[in-house]
């Protein structure tokens, strides 16, 4: 029996290919992004699933307007750490990068009960593959859509990077690089080797232009092709393809899926500031803050909606 983490990544690849009109994307975010259109102006829903997650949104939508106010009241005195009356961009930057660790901490807390069969401490490799792939590495099924002894090889060779003292036991930190290699400076190859092994179809060891769009997009006979195609089009020859040689490098593909100059902390600090800064003084007060309640509680400020639907903490 195949473990149904391995199972989600199949039904992601599978969901990947389901509906060639809409955009997939390799960029590597700090959190998963919704696939609803971002219009603040129509509602919020866009916040709420990206940075709640679609079950936390639904329990958030529990509580009573009041109470979330009440309760977001107590999260604005913790954002304010110089507790100068003020919330301003760094501070909800901060907190929200804290909200972002939490939630890896917390996910990699979750898996490591399922792994750590023998309680030690540890996740060997033994261990996940076994937990991972059950019966399949003594009794292999030949599967005529999906290739298991691939991922297995992958999941070993990304185990064995993220082992950093090369002993076959991951401990939380390594653990949690192998989970969240895109977080991790020192997986960063890893990273940029596994997305080109999806996509370099021709395995020449670079993207090339047709590779690019037929990653994101499959073409069906008679099915006209969405405007977007064009645009990516466009983004690979102006900024992907940085040496104009008509192929993504290894450097190239890095750049694309792990672009050093975009923070989602800060990217969404900024959101916030400028949907809330009512006097725009480029720092905000509880009030502004909750006048925009209905924001907050859809973004990563509020832990996942978790912070306000757990009572101890208010």
């Amino acid at each position: 029996m195949i473990r149904p983490l391995l199972m989600c990544f199949v039904l992601c690849v599978v969901y990947g290919n389901s509906k060639p009109t809409e955009k997939k994307s390799r960029v590597h975010e700090d959190e998963p992004l919704s696939s609803l259109e971002h219009n603040d102006n129509k509602n919020y829903a866009y916040d709420h699933q990206a940075f709640l997650g679609e079950d936390q949104a639904k329990a958030f939508d529990q509580l009573s307007p009041e109470e979330s106010r009440r309760r977001l009241g107590v999260i604005v005195d913790k954002m304010d750490e110089d507790k100068d009356g003020f919330v301003c961009e760094e501070e909800l930057k901060d907190w929200i990068t804290r909200v972002q660790k939490k939630h890896v901490d917390d996910s990699v807390q979750r898996q490591w009960r399922d792994f750590d069969l023998d309680d030690d401490g540890v996740i060997s490799w033994d261990e996940y593959k076994n937990v991972t792939y059950g019966s399949f590495p003594d009794d292999p099924q030949v599967d005529s859509e999906f290739d298991y002894s691939h991922m297995m090889l992958r999941d070993e060779r990304r185990f064995r990077a993220a082992d950093r003292n090369g002993d076959l036991n991951a401990d939380k930190h390594e653990f949690a690089a192998f989970l969240h290699p895109e977080d991790q400076e020192h997986m960063k190859d890893i990273v940029v080797q596994e997305t080109m092994e999806d996509i370099d179809k021709n395995r020449d060891g670079f993207i090339d232009l047709k590779e690019y769009i037929g990653d994101m997009h499959t073409s069906e006979t008679g099915e006209e092709e969405p405007e977007w195609v064009e645009s990516e089009r466009k983004q690979f020859s102006e900024f992907r393809d940085k040496n104009k040689d008509g192929k993504m490098d290894k450097e190239e593909t890095l750049d694309w899926i792990l672009p050093s100059d975009y923070n989602q902390a800060e990217a969404e600090a900024k959101h916030l500031l400028h949907e809330s800064d009512a006097d725009q003084d480029r720092k905000l007060t509880k009030s502004e803050i909750l006048s925009k309640y209905d924001l907050f509680v859809g973004s990563q400020v509020t832990n996942f909606g978790e912070a306000l639907l757990q009572h101890d903490e208010f």
